[in-house]
């Protein structure tokens, strides 16, 4: 199993500038949904690579993120993450996602003395509070809509 890599910087401003003309130029062709066949050169060296159209299309999903200014992060799906790497990906400390292991919000395995957390539980985590959060605010914000607070 590969290893996931779950920090990545934010684009620089040539980078997001780039990033948001190749996708706008690729964009069109990866509706297609087929394969696509790219010339790819690099100090002097040119070959033509083909590309998978799920390829593709995350191809231009990434480039549009990069063009927002965002960091990109590839997971592979079932990758297993260390609770540094999940603690990074939540923005939370170590310490505290240890808490929520424990408290079993999060499942996770023990390799030896290392805990192991699956992506995609660590994902779903994140999901269900984000959730959270967005229908608090929602609330909040209807309330203060009935309070004529200018919201």
């Amino acid at each position: 199993m590969s290893t996931a890599v779950l920090m990545s910087n934010p684009p620089s401003k040539v980078e997001v500038e780039l990033a948001r003309a190749s996708g706008r130029r690729l964009a069109p062709m990866a509706r297609s949904g087929r394969s696509l066949t790219m010339r790819v050169r690099d100090a002097g060296r040119e070959e033509t690579i083909e590309l998978p159209a799920g390829a593709v299309k995350l191809l231009v999903e990434i480039l549009g993120d990069m063009a927002s200014g965002r960091a990109v992060t590839i997971v592979p799906q079932n990758a297993e993450l260390t609770t540094q790497q999940a603690a990074d990906f939540l923005n939370v400390s170590r310490p505290f996602l240890i808490r929520i292991l424990e408290e079993k919000r999060i499942p996770f395995r023990m390799v030896g003395t290392h805990r192991r957390i699956l992506f995609e539980d660590v994902l779903h985590y994140k999901q269900g509070i984000d959730a959270e959060r967005r229908k608090v605010l929602d609330e909040l914000a209807a309330e203060a809509q009935e309070l004529g607070m200018g919201y």
